[in-house]
């Protein structure tokens, strides 16, 4: 692609979008880095784009910018249907996301990782199992560093495992991964998407422009992913994520757990990917995650002893089903990115209980009454923060106590005091972070230091 003496505008500084405008800098376009917020509410690293050649474009937008640009790149967090974008299409202007801007420029091959639970545990197990075999990876996209980031001294060999969202998608025209992994689909961002069809339809973008010669790994028990697959064109492979699901039909490639194993079956072929004995996560869901990564990293050329050497290793990622600490026989998980209904509903389904369970932010959609069944058998109370608190004492306050916090340390000590040796406190927040905080890491950071300082609480305590 060539961008020397372009002029492009970059909409959205945060992590993906100050990416973008220094990887444009780099390749001679001038740049125009443009964002709602003053500078004053962004990174340091925004103002200092001007150091590079950017010009800022901070507080406001003005639709001349947009119009006039030759290109416009947009960050995940910027809506698709926002005013400027939507005159800057009408004038003729390519406006593409951060991700196709990347995909269009890398050397090499594209894995892409989407659904609406699970990417991030997915997308980094991948990595880790190629990373096993000897190859080039470079992990990213909606997780770690943003494409564009990633870019710089690709080659052939070079393989890209990338975590994709409905909003990188939607933004997509000639992104085309070699082997797509949808995980599942259930209502989710429906505050963004005008609909949960919208969503779906956002999400298929995966598919648009893959082959023949492509593979899509897809979900054999979620009945959405698999007629989005239909779809496309790709070859597919059907994963069984449940433990106690019975073996495929023979004539058809799988992925799939028999006995103690997990399984692939290709070309007749059955070998096994690895013992359920090696997982080292909490939670089935995370296994059958670990399955659809293993089926990708073969069909990849990973050899079965890295992806089993992989999932020995592999201890997961910050902020999904993450264990803190422990404190007087109570267990502390983060799971900050369980940041909608169903996504938060496995989380609680990956323990016995009892749970008191720290939920709630911003709502974007979503049956909150959907918990209630986990909740009746596991949970021991629920701590409910952010905008939506009502909401989530509405919705789950005849089946056991939800109390209102107006903070997460609120939450976190009131979770504490009720909690006794054998609970768990189980952050699992079922909305996004962006009421109380940057985004879902800052939360999870958040909630670990609060259980940090607990734990130096009971200790001074203690001496």
């Amino acid at each position: 692609m060539e961008l020397e003496g372009k002029s492009a505008v970059v909409v959205g500084m945060a992590r993906s979008g100050v990416a973008a405008a220094e990887f444009l800098l780099r390749r001679g376009a001038r740049v125009v880095a443009a964002d709602r917020k003053p500078a004053a509410e962004l990174a340091a690293e925004v103002t200092r784009l001007t150091e590079k050649g950017a010009r800022l474009a901070l507080g406001a937008h003005d639709a001349a910018t947009f119009t006039g640009a030759d290109l416009v790149v947009v960050s995940p967090g910027v809506p698709w249907d926002l005013p400027e974008l939507v005159s800057a299409r009408g004038a003729g202007v390519e406006v593409i996301a951060e991700l196709e801007l990347g995909f269009r420029c890398l050397a090499g091959t594209v894995a892409a990782i989407t659904g609406t639970k699970g990417k991030s545990t997915t997308t980094a197990a991948l990595g880790a199992m190629l990373e096993e075999a000897g190859r080039d990876v470079r992990v990213g996209g909606n997780i770690g560093q943003a494409v564009t980031g990633l870019v710089e001294g690709s080659t052939d060999e070079t393989i890209f495992v990338l975590e994709v969202s409905s909003f990188q998608l939607e933004g997509t025209e000639a992104f085309h991964p070699r082997v797509a992994v949808f995980l599942n689909l259930s209502p989710d961002h429906l505050d963004r998407h005008p609909s949960f069809e919208d969503y779906a339809r956002a999400k298929a973008r995966i598919f648009r422009n893959q082959t023949e010669r492509d593979w899509a790994v897809v979900n054999a028990d979620d009945p959405g992913v698999l007629a989005l697959a239909r779809a496309g064109r790709a070859r597919r492979l059907p994963f069984h994520p449940r433990l106690s699901a019975s073996a495929p039909p023979e004539r058809e490639p799988a992925a799939f757990f028999s006995g103690d194993e997990a399984r692939l079956r290709r070309d007749g072929a059955v070998e096994t990917l690895f013992p359920l004995s090696a997982v080292r996560l909490p939670g089935t869901h995370l296994a059958g995650d670990l399955l659809a990564a293993a089926a990708a990293a073969r069909l990849l050329g990973a050899g079965p002893a890295a992806v089993e050497s992989a999932v020995r290793r592999f201890t997961g990622v910050e902020h999904v089903l993450e264990r803190v600490a422990e404190i007087g026989g109570v267990a502390f998980f983060n799971d900050s990115k369980a940041t909608n209904v169903e996504a938060a509903r496995r989380s609680i389904e990956a323990f016995p209980g009892p749970l008191l369970v720290v939920m709630g932010g911003r709502y974007k959609g979503g049956d909150l009454h959907d918990l209630a069944a986990a909740l009746a058998v596991r949970g021991k109370a629920v701590l409910a923060i952010g905008e939506a608190k009502e909401r989530i004492v509405e919705a789950l306050g005849s089946v056991l106590p939800v109390v209102a916090c107006a903070s997460l340390r609120e939450a976190v000590e009131r979770a504490w005091a009720e909690a006794a040796p054998g609970d768990t406190v189980l952050l699992a927040p079922a909305c996004s972070s962006f009421d109380m905080f940057e985004d879902y890491a800052a939360r999870g950071r958040a909630f670990k230091e609060e259980v940090q300082r607990l734990e130096l609480k009971e200790l001074g305590a203690g001496g």
